[in-house]
């Protein structure tokens, strides 16, 4: 499913050439559980942005079901993470302005889904991570573990094949956290292919493959 061969990320800053990643070669299979762990200045959250399709690769190759991306235009690169690809942030990023249902519904907005489809599968979302009476509530109204549960809902709502957490449950308290990821592990069980980035050991620990990274190079996994 997801292929990476010789990926290099170098960023200028000032008169320094920053090295994010160097030489990545990772092949991760449909329906796998992989987190991504290693220090902070590591190279996790370029690798999760190369993967999805917010950056590209200084140069290297990137297939996506067999299928090179590193070439695709910008519009290309939106069509391909809409149809794909689901994220999950330690912050959330829902609207404020909007209600739960509202910000789960946006996606398909922008995809150009039928209201009545739409109303179908927020509703079903909202059922599936237990947050049927909260739909009204804008996301000052509430906690960290329903804010995740949204955007997790959002994330799913366009039935990607992939699912990428990025600290999931970074900005939640143990008990929020715990049922956040027991969510994102029924969602691998249901065949999506779940890639959690953490500096958690034992958030870590869970996935059915741990890759550790240190100075922009895989060193395990």
């Amino acid at each position: 499913m997801i292929r990476l061969e010789n990926i290099h990320r170098s960023f200028r800053v000032g008169e320094q050439t920053v090295h994010a990643l160097n030489g990545i070669n990772l092949t991760i299979a449909k329906g796998e559980y992989v987190s991504v762990m290693g220090p902070s200045g590591s190279g996790k959250s370029t690798l999760l942005n190369i993967i999805a399709l917010l950056d590209q690769p200084s140069s290297g190759r990137y297939l996506l079901n067999g299928e090179p991306v590193t070439q695709l235009s910008d519009d290309q690169l939106a069509r391909v993470r809409r149809e794909h690809i689901g994220f999950v942030f330690q912050f959330f990023h829902l609207i404020p302005r909007l209600s739960a249902a509202e910000n789960i519904e946006m996606p398909m907005i922008l995809a150009g889904i039928p209201a009545r489809e739409r109303a179908q599968r927020v509703d079903k979302a909202l059922r599936e991570v237990s947050l049927e009476d909260r739909a009204r509530h804008r996301p000052d109204q509430l906690s960290g573990g329903q804010l995740q549960r949204v955007a997790i809902a959002r994330a799913m709502v366009m039935q990607p094949e992939i699912l990428l957490a990025d600290e999931p449950t970074g900005n939640l308290d143990s008990q929020s956290g715990k049922e956040i990821v027991e969510l994102l592990e029924s969602l691998n069980r249901q065949g999506v292919t779940l890639i959690v980035i953490t500096h958690d050991q034992k958030l870590g620990d869970r996935a059915g493959r741990q890759i550790r990274i240190i100075d922009g190079r895989i060193v395990s996994g």
